[in-house]
């Protein structure tokens, strides 16, 4: 696996943690071949550390990311939930693969077609009217609220909006073109 590491912000990465970094993703080498690429990108924020890692390997992407005060524990904690990914999304191609060579044992070539994967059903519908107001009000309803996302109908655009909270703490907004 061909290993990058980048820093950013006031981060400078030391040699050991380099060769930690490395090290223990080398111990992924199980599950990819040699055109594997990881990408890691060493950060500090505030008075935290973040740690992120994308793995790309034969058009699959698995992505941690990882905040907390010691890059040595950013890394313990990111390759586990990485792992798990893998070995999730290496399972899930086994059980199709298996499906498939059992369905084409039973029905003839011309009747196959490829099952559709299962999705979650809707839980909950809710139904409510948007009324027009301006994107400073959408932000006060969503801190007032407390959820990380509110749907709004833009006084200024006609348009539909979507205000959510980012993972960083700051909001962004989708603006619907129809």
């Amino acid at each position: 696996m061909k290993v990058e590491i980048i820093e950013r912000g006031n981060y400078k990465a030391s040699q050991r943690l380099k060769k930690i970094v490395a090290d223990k993703l080398n111990k992924l080498d199980k599950y990819f071949d040699e055109e594997a690429r990881a990408k890691v990108i060493c950060l500090k924020q505030d008075k935290k550390e973040k740690l992120e890692i994308t793995i790309t390997s034969k058009g699959f992407l698995y992505r941690s990311e990882v905040i907390s005060p010691n890059m040595y524990d950013n890394i313990d904690l990111a390759l586990p939930k990485l792992e798990t990914q893998i070995v999730r999304a290496r399972d899930k191609k086994k059980t199709k693969t298996k499906k498939s060579v059992k369905f084409m044992e039973v029905v003839p070539f011309e009747f196959l077609k490829e099952e559709p994967e299962e999705l979650p059903e809707v839980f909950k519908k809710k139904t409510f009217s948007l009324d027009p107001m301006l994107i400073d009000d959408a932000r006060y309803a969503i801190e007032r609220l407390g959820h990380d996302f509110y749907v709004f109908l833009n006084a200024k655009t006609g348009r539909v909006n979507v205000m959510y909270k980012r993972k960083d703490g700051k909001l962004g907004l989708i603006d619907l073109k129809y």
